[in-house]
């Protein structure tokens, strides 16, 4: 039987590092590949590593068939089932694989809720539960961290994706820094992490910076309203707190376009200390 490596399949699989790599080969080389291969029909969904090292050596191995499986979309909520809980498996990777679910259960039922018409006087059967709330609960996270893992997913860049996944910065800076233009966000992630975070550090303060200010007491004046006296050389002036904020929104605008070069100048700095010495 010729056995098939479907790519969709196997970019759900997150590849080993090169120490367990290592580590599963010397264990099947010393023991044999104990655990069957999981197939649907000829094609492999589950030990894809295993099956490689087996070719690689000349290795028997056995195979079992997945008989719940009906269609594509089945493989992958399956393999979404069988990784999300795995311990390796980090909160980022655990968030985008519950979202990736959301999407194909939500794709499923939209069909089927727009053919049933309910007869007269029948109530429809409630909906099946797919919200926020419930992708976190099976992820194992806050609903917080999968409204930033959304934002991640729509708005990061290759590098900053592959950061978060990497672990080099938080699910929470990596969201902030989403929301600069990307340019901008692959230089960050070009700093590295503390650049990363002093990156994320400064779009926070500049949505501080612009939110509007909290109402006090309802018998107070309206904070905009307030001047904020300030005492020159020689006149006083004043600026209210839109003002205020506006500058705050300035600095940290300009704090971010000077990191952004100090990470360009690293990376032109390494460049030419690589760069060979040309003999005259």
């Amino acid at each position: 039987m010729t056995i098939q490596i479907n790519t969709e399949i196997k970019a759900y699989i997150d590849p080993l590092t090169a120490n367990e790599y290592e580590a599963l080969e010397r264990s099947i080389l010393r023991e044999g590949c104990r655990d069957a291969l999981i197939l649907w029909g000829d094609t492999l969904i589950d030990g894809h590593n295993r099956y490689a090292i087996c070719q690689q050596h000349g290795l028997p191995f056995k195979t079992i068939q997945n008989t719940t499986i009906d269609s594509m979309e089945d493989v992958i909520l399956w393999l979404i089932d069988n990784h999300i809980g795995r311990r390796s498996v980090t909160d980022f990777q655990r968030g985008m694989l519950a979202l990736r679910k959301k999407e194909i259960v939500a794709a499923r039922s939209k069909p089927a809720a727009e053919d049933a018409i309910p007869a007269s006087g029948e109530t429809p059967e409630p909906k099946a539960k797919n919200t926020r709330e419930d992708i976190a609960k099976a992820a194992g996270i806050s609903s917080n961290a999968v409204t930033q893992i959304e934002k991640i997913q729509k708005a990061a860049s290759p590098e900053l994706v592959n950061a978060v996944r990497a672990g080099t910065i938080s699910i929470s800076a990596a969201a902030a820094i989403a929301s600069l233009p990307e340019e901008q966000q692959a230089s960050a992630v070009a700093g590295g992490r503390k650049e990363l975070q002093q990156a994320a550090k400064l779009v926070r303060e500049m949505k501080a910076a612009t939110r509007p200010a909290k109402a006090g007491k309802s018998d107070a004046v309206a904070q905009d309203d307030v001047p904020v006296k300030t005492v020159g050389a020689a006149n006083s002036t004043e600026i209210n707190s839109t003002e205020v904020a506006l500058l705050h929104k300035k600095i940290a605008e300009l704090s971010a376009e000077n990191l952004l070069l100090k990470a360009r100048i690293t990376e032109l700095t390494t460049a030419l200390s690589a760069a060979q010495p040309i003999n005259v």
